[in-house]
């Protein structure tokens, strides 16, 4: 029988890092299962979601590209809490189905160790129960600013009113079995950190 893969799920603010600590579990041989990435799917063009979000909130809100646009929705769900909801209700379902079917095919390959990238990990009700660790991944504000601004090229006051949508930092910090600073460092001294968290978690 095949042992039980090590569950970790990683979350953070945006802008923490959390692609970088997840890029170096993947070099390490963890599967990194990246619930942002599958929910990005589900609204892109021919994604499984598209189909709802244009009969729920409209045509308005897919692009010419046939996927879903991201800016009218993110200014529609900031200012409308009922909108959050419907679309969380239509997208949810979809990427718990992904996730599972990925968890499962990792465990029958017999993997040690299955980390999920959950950006909205302690907003939820249900994760908590289903992994064996939570890994918080840490930086200072301004640090969130900037790196979301380099990224995605929104203005700080959006970057801003994302982050205080999000849980605050004490909340995420409450929440960990363990943090990584990830502030000025390289991919070498992060992959230190994991290691010497690897052995606390049994790894």
């Amino acid at each position: 029988m095949t042992k039980r893969s090590l569950r970790i799920g990683i979350s953070g603010g945006i802008g923490s890092g959390k692609s970088t600590v997840c890029q170096v579990f993947a070099r390490n041989g963890a599967t990194v299962v990246d619930l942002d990435a599958i929910s990005r799917a589900s609204t892109a063009a021919g994604g499984r979601a598209i189909a709802a979000v244009k009969a729920t909130f409209g045509a308005k809100f897919i692009d010419e590209t046939g996927a879903m646009d991201r800016t009218k929705m993110r200014e529609l769900v900031f200012s409308d809490v009922g909108a959050r909801s419907r679309l969380e209700g239509i997208v949810h379902p979809l990427i718990a189905s992904e996730v599972a079917s990925l968890a499962e095919n990792a465990q029958k390959t017999g993997v040690e160790c299955i980390v999920f990238d959950i950006p909205l990990l302690v907003e939820s009700t249900h994760w908590r129960a289903t992994l064996d660790r939570i890994l918080m991944v840490d930086c200072s504000v301004d640090t969130q600013i900037q790196r979301v601004q380099a990224r995605n090229g929104l203005g700080a006051t959006e970057v801003r009113n994302i982050i205080r949508a999000q849980s605050n930092r004490s909340q995420r910090l409450q929440a960990a079995d363990a943090v990584i600073f990830n502030e000025g460092k390289n991919l070498l001294e992060i992959e230190r950190e994991l290691q010497d968290l690897g052995a606390q978690f049994g790894l």
